[in-house]
Parts: structure tokens; sequence; C-alpha cells
């Protein structure tokens, strides 16, 4: 059965609800014992291995520094930024990192997808040197990040096939995709092979799962279906209090 993995910063730290420490306490009482975040080089990371020890949860994934892929005079400093993030990875614990591409730079969208191979391509003996997967992130360019440059599963995919890695697979959010190109389940299910986390959301707004038009509890069968065996990453702004979508998501 597949594993729910609560996004802190989406959940508690966007609006400052908690502070993350508080956070974890809060979301290990609910009834979970993973989690993820956004961003590593702002928190106390000794005190957050300590409290996650403590609490005995488990570290799901969290993100590389937002270098650009798209441009390939920033690869230096990409992979510098990578290496620095495994490094935390480790310290950590967690086996999973998350990237995004970056913004269309206006050039060829073939020299832009080519970069982004070639330097998801340059990662992947450091990431299996370190036993890490990394997972890329198409986001939706009509809501939330209009200038992002990979927008869709289908580019996606077949960057990962291209670069040939298991230790470099897609993030699948489910909210970005529903809102670029809906098809969620069959599109998934299909490349379930090729996608290394998940993430959900309800559309429209991005708050609870239980919102909007999408059926969670259908699409997150599905996956089990399918043989996925990775989080679901809750990656969500929530509109009542925290615990009372995460109670909500248990009865799933």
């Amino acid at each position: 059965m597949m594993k729910y993995s609560v996004c802190v910063d989406a959940l508690y730290m966007n609006n400052n609800e908690k502070d993350l420490f508080a956070a974890l306490k809060e979301i290990d009482a609910v009834g979970y014992k993973d989690f993820e975040f956004w961003t590593w080089w702002d928190k106390d990371l000794d005190r957050l291995v300590s409290v996650k020890d403590e609490l005995g949860m488990n570290l799901v994934a969290c993100c590389t520094k937002f270098i650009s892929l798209t441009d390939p005079a920033k690869r230096t400093d990409y992979l510098k930024g990578l290496e620095e993030s495994i490094a935390v990875a480790k310290k950590l614990g967690t086996n999973m990192l998350i990237t995004q591409v970056g913004d269309d730079t206006g050039t060829d969208r073939k020299f832009q997808h080519d970069s982004v191979v070639q330097g998801l391509t340059a990662c992947a003996q450091m990431l299996k040197d370190a036993g890490i997967t990394m997972v890329f992130e198409p986001l939706n360019t009509k809501v939330d990040h209009k200038r992002y440059y990979l927008y869709s599963s289908d580019e996606g995919f077949e960057i990962a096939r291209e670069v040939g890695s298991p230790n470099i697979k897609l993030l699948y959010d489910c909210y970005h995709q529903q809102i670029m190109e809906g098809d969620l389940i069959r599109c998934a299910c299909a490349n379930i092979h090729l996608i290394g986390h998940m993430h959900a959301a309800g559309n429209p707004g991005r708050h609870e799962l239980s919102s909007g038009e999408l059926n969670y509890a259908g699409i997150f069968k599905a996956m089990d279906d399918a043989g996925y065996k990775g989080c679901m990453g809750l990656e969500y702004f929530p509109q009542r209090a925290p615990t009372e979508g995460l109670r909500e998501i248990l009865k799933y």
C-alpha cells in the first residue's frame, strides 16, 4: 500500500503557522512517519536530525539548490549545488533529492531540452556513487510557474529515457499535470517505471485533497495496482487546520 509523505514547508511553514519541529511533532501525533520539505539551507540540520530520530520519523526527500539546468552556462554551479545537497541528504538520512529544471531561457526549446538531458546525465554517476535518486519535476505554467521550462509529463518521461539512469527519475505531480494535461491515471500508470516520487494537491486552488475535481482515492488505488512503490507527497496549502486534511487522507 502506498505511503504518504507530508510536505512540511507547504502545510505548515508557507504561512508561518508553526516552526519545523512543532510541525513534525504534530504530524507524528496524527499518524504520519514520513515527511519532506523544500529547502535545506534555511534549516537547523543538527536539530532536525535529533528531532526526527527522537520521533522515529523518516525524511523522504528535500530539494537541491535552485540552479537552472536549461542554461548550460550554469552547469558547474548546478553540480556544485548538487554535491552540497548530497552531503546534506546523507546527514539527514534520505536517499532522494528533488530538482527543478529552471525557467525557459527564451532560446530554442530543443537546445534547452538537450541542456537538461546533458545536465542530468552529468549528475548520474555522482548520484549512483552516493546511493541517491534525484527526481526532476514538471510544473504548470498556466497558474503558478509561468516562466518554467518543463510543463509536459511526456517531455519529462522522454528526458528520463534519454538520460537512462536508474538514479534519475520523474516527479509526477498530480496537481500540476491535471492543470496542464489531465489523463493522470493512464499517463502515470503507463510510465510508472520512470516515476520516482509523486505529489498531490486539490485542483483548483492547491488545497486539501478532498477539494476540487480530482478523485484521489481512485488515483491512489490505480497507483497501487500499477505497482508504484514510492511515496505520495502531500504538498498542498491547507484552508483548514492541517491535521484535519491529514486525517481525511488516512481514511483513503
